[in-house]
């Protein structure tokens, strides 16, 4: 057995030697990354500007006057509907809610998405196991969100019974968290 031993370390350490040569370099590896990752520094308002997934969200906030609110030091959990989560809605209901004389309604909808604090997926869960497998969190606009599981998705429920998944957790920022939906709260029928 001992004779067979050398050699095999030998092979096994030439080939993760390979192996590594062959893969990208470090340097490629944080170019790649540093393209993907929004900036820890900045506020979430400065990140959602930033980012084309979210052009609809922050046309909303800022119609409803709510992006001056993401821009606060203080931290901030925020369900942020993707574009294609508004694209769910009718255009008609989006053209209505983005015009001026429906600020009000807009701005219901947009603090619904918003919960004072930080809650990371990990804090959700834990906030889970102590209820059971439901946590509920209060937003904003006073109204209570429900979280359950769903397999390994995190599933949020409003008053109403309307769903969200979370598709994407935890992106950090200065003054808290972002986690993207897949579904718009309304608060209300519109």
């Amino acid at each position: 057995m001992k004779n067979w031993t050398a050699p095999v370390c030998l092979c096994m350490m030439l080939f993760s030697l390979v192996s590594m040569a062959q893969g990208p370099s470090p340097q490629q590896n944080l170019n790649l990354l540093s393209s993907n990752l929004q900036v820890v520094d900045n506020s979430i308002l400065l990140n959602t500007e930033q980012t084309e997934s979210h052009s609809t969200l922050l046309a909303a906030l800022r119609a409803s006057d709510m992006d001056c609110i993401l821009d606060y030091k203080g931290q901030f959990t925020v369900f942020a509907p993707s574009n294609a989560a508004f694209e769910k809605l009718s255009k008609v209901t989006i053209d209505e809610l983005l015009d001026p004389k429906n600020k009000e309604e807009l701005k219901a909808i947009m603090s619904y998405h918003i919960i004072a604090g930080k809650l990371t997926a990990s804090k959700i869960l834990k906030a889970m196991c102590r209820g059971n497998g439901k946590a509920s969190f209060t937003t904003v606009l006073g109204e209570k969100i429900t979280a359950t599981m769903s397999g390994i998705d995190i599933i949020l429920m409003d008053n109403y019974g309307n769903k969200a998944k979370i598709v994407s957790a935890d992106s950090n920022q200065s003054n808290g968290v972002v986690h993207e939906i897949d579904s718009v709260f309304l608060p209300f029928e519109i």
